[in-house]
Formats: structure tokens, C-alpha cells, sequence
């Protein structure tokens, strides 16, 4: 099956292996700080999603410096992407936006830098904000959808409705912005169908896309949902066959940058199998090139 990898695509636009840095900005959440709501979404664990993350209180160059050790056995002669990851990363001042993002820009080993945010985080000062930047070095915005289903939307508490993210991607498109569409594998109540639809609306917006599997982490309200029995998980055979199918339907053109996920180890509850990454990895991509 013939699809677009982030890695191939990569390669090919900087002429270089290029690796992702997770960044801790220092940001919150309006799911947290009470401008919404203070739980935050239900299936995000306390570090905003960003777990393998630096840590915050370093500077962004120290970061960036410390997350280049830590892979540096993967990596020769290549550059990196600045990945602000943790929680909603335009959600603060422009002037502090400015200041993180300009650090990250002007070092010498990074060629993009990937901005994960919401829809409703992204008014005309933080788009001329990324417009400048995007003009000096690309810049990826990654948009945490999750799905198109409003019921399932409540469910999870996103706190938007499908309409801003149509329209966060056409303020973003307009500005030569490359998006990124998160979406979560088996959320409560949804079907393979339903998954698939998802998949198919994103696809006819976004650049790229992620498919990340739900997993259960500790210290989040998923996890008192688990633990009722109110939520189930998938299986490696269940996940690997529906990413077949999502992939079956995701155009060339669209960028494929992850197709599953992990939490940190030490805070994942289910499905345990996810946490041999290798495994799975090498799981999914014999069943795709098996098709």
C-alpha cells in the first residue's frame, strides 16, 4: 500500500534526515486554567500531552540542546524540528510567543518549527505572529481535532465545534501554513465507520495527519472510566486492522506522521501492548505492506 511517511517527506523537502525536538513552552491550557473548564480533556494526562517533553524550566535553546543528546545516536549530520508540544502552545501573549518561537527559529540545527495548539487558540495576532515566522522558517501547526463527531466531542470535553476547526485551517492555509490534524483511534462509542469518516473529512483539509491510538493513562478521568468499565481498548490485531482501513482512504498528498502513539510508561493503564513501540511499529507497517 502506497502512502506518504513523514519521514520520506522530510528527506525530501530539507535534503536531510530531520528529527522532532518535544518542546515545553511553559504554556496551559484554556481546558485548565478555568477559561473553559480546569480538568482539562479527558483522555490528557498531566503533562498536556507533552511526556517526552524537556523541561520547562530550561530555556528553548537548552531544550533544544538537551533533546539533541538525547537522540543523537539516531541521528548524523541531519537537522531538527523545534516541536512545542505540551499543552496548547499559542495560548499566551504574542510577545511571549514571539520571544519562544524566535529562540527556537535562530538556532543553528533547526529547520521548522511544529506548533501543537487548538482551533480556538489562533486569533490574527497569533496568525501574523506564525505568518512572520513561517516567512523566515517553516513552520508545521498541529491541530488536536480528535474527531469530527460532536456527541463524541462532549464526551471527551474538547470545548469547540467542529466549524473553528474548519476555519483554523483556512486562516492557516491562507497564510502558507502546513497543518497537521491529530485524531484519536477508539474513543468511547465510536465505530470503525465513524473513524473512517473522520479521517475522510480531515483529509479533504488538512496536509498531514496523525493517528494516535487511545490509551488510558493514570491521573486522567479516562482512567476512572476505564477502571468502571465504562471503556474498553484495543487490541494490537483490533488497532493494526482499522489502521489498514484509515490508511486505505488517506491520499498520497496527505502526509502521514504518526500511526499510533504511547504515553509515558510509568502513568500508562491500557492497552499495555502499546508500550513495545517496536512491536507494534513492526506489526502495523507488515500488515500495510501486505495490501
Amino acid at each position: 500500500m502506497r502512502y506518504t511517511t513523514i519521514n520520506s517527506y522530510l528527506q525530501k523537502r530539507f535534503g536531510c534526515k530531520v528529527y522532532k525536538l518535544a518542546i515545553d513552552g511553559g504554556f496551559t491550557c484554556p481546558n485548565r486554567d478555568g477559561t473553559l473548564g480546569t480538568r482539562g480533556c479527558i483522555f490528557c494526562s498531566r503533562g498536556g500531552s507533552g511526556d517526552f517533553a524537556e523541561d520547562k524550566r530550561l530555556t528553548i535553546t537548552e531544550q533544544i540542546e538537551r533533546g539533541k543528546e538525547r537522540v543523537g545516536a539516531k541521528i548524523k549530520d541531519g537537522k531538527y524540528i523545534a516541536y512545542f508540544q505540551a499543552f496548547t502552545n499559542t495560548y499566551a501573549p504574542v510577545e511571549v510567543l514571539k520571544e519562544k518561537y524566535t529562540e527556537a527559529v535562530n538556532h543553528p540545527d533547526v529547520v521548522a518549527i511544529s506548533i501543537g495548539t487548538r482551533p480556538d487558540c489562533l486569533g490574527d495576532d497569533v496568525l501574523n505572529l506564525l505568518d512572520e515566522i513561517n516567512r523566515i522558517t517553516p513552520v508545521f501547526v498541529e491541530l488536536g481535532l480528535q474527531t469530527i463527531h460532536e456527541s463524541t466531542a462532549k464526551y471527551i470535553r474538547r470545548g469547540y465545534p467542529l466549524e473553528v476547526y474548519d476555519k483554523a485551517v483556512r486562516d492557516l492555509h491562507a497564510i502558507n501554513i502546513n497543518v497537521v490534524t491529530h485524531l484519536i483511534l477508539g474513543l468511547p462509542g465510536e465505530s470503525t465507520d465513524d473513524i473512517i469518516e473522520s479521517v475522510k473529512y480531515v483529509c479533504k483539509r488538512t496536509d498531514g495527519i496523525k493517528l494516535q491510538l487511545l490509551h488510558i493513562l493514570e491521573g486522567t478521568d479516562l482512567a476512572d472510566e476505564y477502571r468502571s468499565g465504562k471503556v474498553s481498548v484495543m487490541s494490537l490485531e483490533e488497532y493494526t486492522e482499522l489502521i489498514v482501513k484509515c490508511v486505505e482512504v488517506i491520499p498520497e498528498n496527505v502526509v502521514i506522521h504518526r500511526l499510533t502513539g504511547d504515553g509515558a510508561k510509568r502513568d500508562l493503564l491500557a492497552p499495555l501492548w502499546s508500550a513495545d513501540k517496536k512491536k507494534v511499529i513492526n506489526t502495523i507497517n507488515k500488515a500495510l505492506n501486505e495490501r
